[in-house]
């Protein structure tokens, strides 16, 4: 399957002041098979895999001289590694922290050799390794297929080529358009973006069967909770990750998540599924200007989960009943509806940088405006509300605006492109688009050399 991600690969591949790559993301969004489909573009490709590739762990201890390092992998692999003509990727590096750290070298004695490693927990592998040299990496997230990927898997890609084209002449789709998408839309906020789903889901069409692969998927996240072990116990990263699908939609509290318990575990545990890439975090922001993070109260947060097909299984919900449901009810799930804006706005923030999403409300007492998101877009305060139905009362957006704290807003529901008292409103199966411009050919760009 294609994913819009190809696009930043090959980029950097063709970049004059390329880096070493880190792909990063979570478990199973994809991060080898597209370093793959990369690889087909070069002559050679070698694909070293720490957790399974024992023996090659030797050739980096004592000297780690990437001259050295690659004329043992070269033999190791039987195949030539040359400057231009060989991808070397290093997958699940993060089992090995002696490769991690060697990665720095070889921007240094090999900056013409293309290098890309990933895993998916090296955030907490970076987070021991002292230095790793600023200027000598660069990184690329991945998060679960966004809509416009889910189209592309489908065989409706020139819908998103319509969807882009709408959204830059500000005019409405054509109505029949607009319905189809609206019911893809419906479908692939049901199964989510995770790309094992979305393959079966293109080929078959199968519900109950992409629901069979969601459940194996969040029992393998789960069972992956033991690699955590020393930094806090798997029942409270499960505790809390249950938590967050629940509290979905509303404010986080670690009080609910602990039920009662102490919370200093549960806190550590949201930080370390927030790491792994399996929750978001949006903070409250004052919204004063951007960075947005300037403003943010991190003591103040929503959470939701990194996948809307995960978050529904965590809930235990049928999603074979759910699929069959109207648009319009199952959009009306204001939390699903919430979360499924969060992963979509996400997915289409730059990929060279690590998608932060903010939301805000007015800190007067007594005051209960409160706009679902606020993001930046091309250095503009943006705020974003989330409407599950068609219409709906825009009192919290007219606050920010009143307040001076932007010049626009969006609104996200299920109506057509257009414009209500000087707000945008975009539907929802276009909020991919919304962070990175206002074409598909800016969507989830990233600059060639991410730097």
């Amino acid at each position: 399957m294609n994913r819009l991600v190809d696009s930043s690969l090959l980029a950097w591949k063709s970049a004059p002041r390329r880096r070493v790559l880190l792909v990063r993301g979570a478990r199973q969004v994809g991060k080898t098979y597209a370093v793959r489909q990369l690889g087909k573009s070069f002559e050679h490709f070698v694909e070293i895999n720490f957790e399974r590739d024992f023996e090659v762990k030797s050739f980096f201890e004592g000297s780690i001289d990437p001259e050295v390092i690659c004329q043992k992998l070269s033999i190791y692999a039987r195949k030539p590694i040359a400057a231009g003509r060989t991808l070397v990727f290093f997958d699940e590096v993060q089992a090995f922290p002696p490769a991690l750290h060697s990665l720095r070298f070889f921007h240094e004695s090999m900056p013409e050799l293309h290098v890309v490693s990933a895993g998916s927990l090296l955030e907490f592998a970076l987070g021991e390794i002292p230095s790793q040299g600023v200027g000598r990496q660069t990184s690329l997230y991945m998060y679960p297929m966004c809509f416009p990927e889910f189209l592309m898997a489908v065989g409706e890609e020139r819908l998103g080529d319509a969807i882009g084209g709408a959204l830059a002449r500000g005019e409405a789709l054509d109505e029949p358009f607009h319905r189809r998408c609206l019911d893809h839309a419906r479908v692939h906020m049901i199964l989510g973006g995770m790309p094992a789903v979305v393959s079966e889901y293109a080929a078959s069409r199968d519900v109950e069967a992409c629901q069979g692969i969601l459940d194996d998927l969040l029992q393998f996240l789960r069972d992956d909770f033991v690699k955590y072990r020393t930094r806090v116990a798997s029942s409270k990263l499960e505790e809390t990750l249950s938590s967050v699908a629940r509290q979905a939609g509303g404010k986080f509290s670690h009080t609910r998540a602990a039920g009662g318990s102490p919370i200093a575990g549960h806190k550590a545990a949201l930080s370390l599924l927030v790491k792994a890439g399996l929750v978001h975090l949006a903070c409250h922001t004052g919204s004063r200007g951007v960075p947005l993070g300037a403003y943010k109260n991190e003591k103040k947060f929503k959470a939701f989960p990194f996948d809307t097909g995960l978050y529904q299984r965590m809930l235990n919900l049928d999603l074979s009943h759910h699929i069959v449901k109207d648009s319009v009810r199952l959009v009306n799930e204001g939390a699903l509806a919430e979360a499924y804006a969060g992963v979509e706005l996400i997915a289409g923030m730059p990929k060279h940088l690590k998608a932060e999403i903010y939301y805000w409300h007015r800190e007067a007492r007594g005051s209960h405006a409160e706009v679902d998101y606020v993001i930046d877009r091309r250095g503009s305060v943006v705020p974003v509300e989330v409407k599950a139905g068609g219409r709906g009362a825009m009192k919290s957006m007219h606050v920010f605006l009143d307040e001076g704290l932007a010049e626009r807003g969006i609104r996200l529901s299920q109506e057509n492109f257009g414009k209500v008292n000087g707000i945008e409103i975009v539907p929802f199966y276009a909020a991919s688009w919304v962070p990175g411009g206002d074409s598909i050919s800016e969507h989830g760009d990233c600059p060639a050399d991410a730097g």
